[in-house]
């Protein structure tokens, strides 16, 4: 039989345990997507932790490796123990829901994937035994598949094939409050005709079997595109107030139907609390804060320190963040919208070092523009950089290449070089193979 030996591997031995008798028969789809979603629900998680940490320590033995740090195959610097999320079940505040065919079929199931469309094995399965999504979003998703159904209109599976009907993304808080987006294909109906479906949408979530969701916000995106943004297209909000509120470490975040936001708040305050410990020695200084979303750390972190700039691409972010800094009664906090690589150029060159000048880095998994590492390295007064990644081991080695390795004449990086001196992982994601990890750089 086959034993489980990490999400990714198993291991042939010779007779069954009790704890793997489950690989003795065939897997339900239920069963199939867990593993997909939440590969670790096996494991108690106090083992998820242990497994995490090992992880980590191999993926910071290759950037040592990558960077020319390592010292006989160890670490020249501490990795901490990692610190455990709060909450491990139904932590997810933010869930979308694509629509396709389901096990039975119907191309109407509102669910996740399990394959994919280049293999032409897509099937959408129930994500309601799934244990990191709250039971809110499942019974916001299960009515959406109702609602569907009983629409005249076709899914939207295949953009070339016609249909409207696409995913549904919930956003919740701590408080309960909820959010719902529905993403829709125009096609090539008229406006009058599309007022007729957005009506139904508010009408069903309002006053239908929907009504059972208790949606504080209902947003509406016509959609020609895989992703788009607001100012792309526009997100209509249908019913109920435009945001919704979340609380971290005492301070009060506004939420906009685009807006990034940690997906596990308790978490989230581990991750900030983290990065406060790590950055004590520098407060009072100025802290530049490089894809500060709607600006959670920089506020977080503002009383601790003289000055914050954040800067961030989603303009509907940065208007959050301005809003969460006034909302706070914080002033000493300043947030620019633009591309990082465009704007810090510019912008690092006129910071005040008085105190110490940080950076915070907190980049999606495609890492920082090398625009960005340049300007990063080649300011002498950043002493200290503290860059946070929910996968390392991806585009983000690159990053940490660029900062701790040899000056890069064709990319004019010439500063001096940085070198890590601590790293700490956070467990943002229980019961999946992923973690926030904090590295700490200096020079």
């Amino acid at each position: 039989i086959f034993t489980y030996v990490s999400p990714s591997q198993w291991e042939i031995t010779s007779a069954p345990s009790p704890e793997t008798s489950w690989l003795c028969r065939t897997l339900s789809w239920e069963e199939r997507l867990a593993d997909i979603v939440t590969p670790l629900w096996r494991l108690g998680y106090e083992e998820q932790l242990q497994w995490k940490q090992e992880q980590q320590l191999k993926i910071l033995l290759q950037m040592s490796n990558v960077v020319g740090t390592c010292n006989k195959g160890e670490l020249t610097f501490p990795l901490l123990p990692i610190v455990p999320s709060p909450v491990r079940d139904g932590y997810r505040n933010k869930s979308t829901f694509s629509v396709n065919r389901g096990v039975d079929g119907n191309p109407k199931t509102v669910g996740l994937y399990i394959g994919t469309g280049k293999g032409r094995n897509i099937v959408c399965v129930h994500g309601d035994h799934l244990l990191n999504m709250p039971s809110n979003h499942k019974l916001v998703g299960r009515c959406y598949e109702d609602f569907i159904r009983a629409s005249p209109l076709k899914p939207c599976i295949l953009f070339h094939d016609g249909g409207h009907w696409r995913e549904i993304t919930v956003r919740t808080n701590s408080a309960g409050s909820t959010m719902a987006i529905v993403y829709f294909h125009p096609q090539n109906l008229t406006s009058e005709e599309l007022s007729v479906h957005k009506a139904a949408v508010v009408e069903y979530f309002t006053k239908g079997p929907g009504a059972v969701c208790q949606l504080d916000s209902l947003y509406f995106q016509e959609s020609t595109m895989t992703r788009c943004s607001h100012k792309e297209s526009p997100y209509q909000l249908l019913h109920g107030v435009p945001h919704i509120y979340e609380e971290i470490l005492g301070f009060k975040f506004r939420i906009s139907a685009d807006s990034f936001f940690q997906v596990n708040r308790g978490a989230a305050e581990a991750l900030y609390n983290t990065v406060a410990e790590l950055n004590k020695a520098c407060g009072n200084g100025t802290l530049l804060d490089v894809c500060c979303g709607t600006g959670a750390i920089g506020i977080s972190l503002s009383s601790r320190m003289k000055k914050v700039i954040g800067v961030e691409l989603i303009e509907q972010a940065v208007e959050d963040a301005k809003h969460n800094a006034a909302l706070n009664g914080i002033e000493n906090c300043e947030f620019l919208s633009g591309k990082a690589e465009v704007i810090l150029p510019k912008l690092i060159p006129t910071l005040c070092s008085d105190g110490g000048l940080t950076a915070i880095v907190n980049p999606s998994r495609a890492g920082l523009h090398y625009r960005v590492i340049r300007a990063l390295r080649n300011h002498s007064d950043i002493q200290r950089l503290i860059y946070i990644s929910c996968k390392p081991e991806g585009e983000a080695m690159r990053n940490f290449r660029e900062l701790c390795g040899k000056s890069d004449w064709q990319k004019k990086i010439t500063g001096e070089a940085f070198t890590p001196t601590i790293a700490v992982p956070v467990d943002m994601f229980p019961h999946t193979p992923h973690c926030e990890l904090v590295l700490v750089f200096e020079r």
